[in-house]
């Protein structure tokens, strides 16, 4: 059998390519000794500990193939490098100081490269996402799809997202492979991998669940709630908290009051960004506006909507949001009018003080949490005001179209809402 280029042009001895599992995550962590200097900027902290472990894997992919190499893996590494708020890292790290972390060079080191995998984990999530949004940007740039796309102008688009979806596959399996590698290496943080696993399954079911909720049309308010708390509210809140506490063997109380407060503001998190999508400009979210009702995303705000002309009667709402919600292209006029249905149904400002509810709920829930240490407990309330959009909303509850107030039994249309989903009761 001919070696393929690769293997022709490789250095001696670099090929086959060495199959033990990559080097960063048990070698020396320059950081692990030092958990002050990690506080003092977790974001930077995070973005060295991932250089070291693409650069590794980036130097893999090359010996395997340079057009892989240079195609997907570099391209990967690039994305996951550059952008993003870190906003994942900076809550499983916090959460792990909060519960007494940080004491042992070995688990400092392996909450660092647990970071790291959540931000392949969520690069995973965003590439591919794109390809199923059919989205164009992402932070303001090219998507990963399109990029690809434009380097090969002539393959057309079934290619470039086919090479996406393998590119979001390699994110995953170097994140799976970081984790795997950083236990190994620290035998007592075993404790998280029940944790990660259940994660990256939620978040596929969740993500199956938007697209599904896209031709299964009419999601109820419920059922929005419960796709939005699997497809980004809990990898993007309440896991990373999780994983922090069990990293640090957090007693069971400590445990539970984070993943509450995690669970209150990654849906407040997911509900704006909603708002985002329908109202927000582009340069304000790195992607146009109006996707979400293009593409009849099964939102919280769109099922808010529909609930209460419904019940209202409005038939003049049921028409614009039936003949304009998930069709795909629409004018700009046409947006007008599915936004100003948003409007006139009390939908937006009902799903905006829903959010800052899940906001106040949040902090409550922390506070529930007396053992946690300073900096951390102090850190971790600001990061989750910073995830429900700010400071939480103050004042009495407002029902929505008569219904009690989300504290108590928040319903639209009859339908269990918000506080079934914030004590993990099932909403159908």
């Amino acid at each position: 059998m001919r070696p393929s280029p690769a293997a022709e042009s490789a250095p001696p001895g670099a090929w086959p390519p060495d199959p033990r599992p990559p080097g960063p995550a048990a070698a020396p962590c320059p950081l692990a000794r030092n958990p002050a200097a990690v506080d003092a900027d977790v974001p930077a902290a995070v973005v060295r500990t991932l250089r070291r472990i693409l650069d590794d894997r980036v130097a893999r992919a090359a010996v395997l193939d340079p057009v892989f190499g240079g195609d997907l893996a570099a391209r990967l590494a690039e994305f996951t490098l550059h952008g993003g708020r870190r906003g994942r890292p900076r809550l499983l790290w916090w959460a792990f100081r909060a519960c007494g972390g940080g004491g042992e060079p070995p688990r400092t080191r392996t909450a660092l490269h647990l970071a790291a995998a959540l931000e392949l984990l969520q690069t995973c999530a965003l590439v591919q996402d794109d390809v199923m949004d059919g989205s164009v940007l992402r932070r303001g740039r090219p998507a990963l799809h399109t990029d690809l796309a434009l380097q090969y102008g002539g393959a057309g688009p079934a290619f470039a997202d086919a090479a996406a979806v393998l590119a979001g596959d390699l994110a995953l399996a170097w994140a799976d492979d970081t984790v795997t590698a950083a236990v190994a290496a620290d035998p007592a943080a075993t404790g998280v991998l029940a944790g990660w696993r259940e994660m990256r399954t939620e978040m596929v079911a969740g993500q199956y669940l938007d697209l599904h909720g896209q031709t299964i049309r009419g999601a109820t308010p419920a059922r929005a709630l419960r796709i939005a708390r699997l497809k980004s509210a809990l990898y993007s809140v309440e896991r990373p908290l999780a994983l922090g506490a069990a990293l640090a063997q957090a007693d069971p109380h400590t445990t539970a009051a984070l993943r509450a407060a995690g669970r209150c503001a990654g849906l407040a998190f997911q509900l704006r960004d909603d708002l985002l999508g329908a109202f927000g400009a582009p340069y304000g979210t790195g992607k146009p506006s109006g996707d979400d009702i293009r593409q009849g995303k099964p939102t919280y705000l769109l099922a808010v909507a529909r609930a209460r002309a419904t019940a209202s009667g409005d038939r003049v709402a049921l028409k614009v949001l039936d003949r304009h919600v998930g069709a795909g292209r629409l004018t700009d006029a046409q947006l007008a009018d599915v936004r100003r249905v948003l409007e006139g149904t009390g939908a937006r400002r009902a799903v905006e003080r829903t959010v800052g509810r899940l906001a106040a709920r949040s902090l409550r829930r922390l506070a529930a949490a007396p053992a946690l240490r300073p900096p951390g407990a102090h850190r971790l309330r600001e990061l989750l005001c910073e995830a429900a959009g700010g400071a939480p909303a103050a004042g009495k509850p407002e029902g929505h179209g008569g219904a009690p107030g989300a504290e108590e039994h928040e319903t639209h249309g009859g339908a269990p809402g918000v506080v079934a989903l914030e004590t993990g009761r099932r909403a159908r």
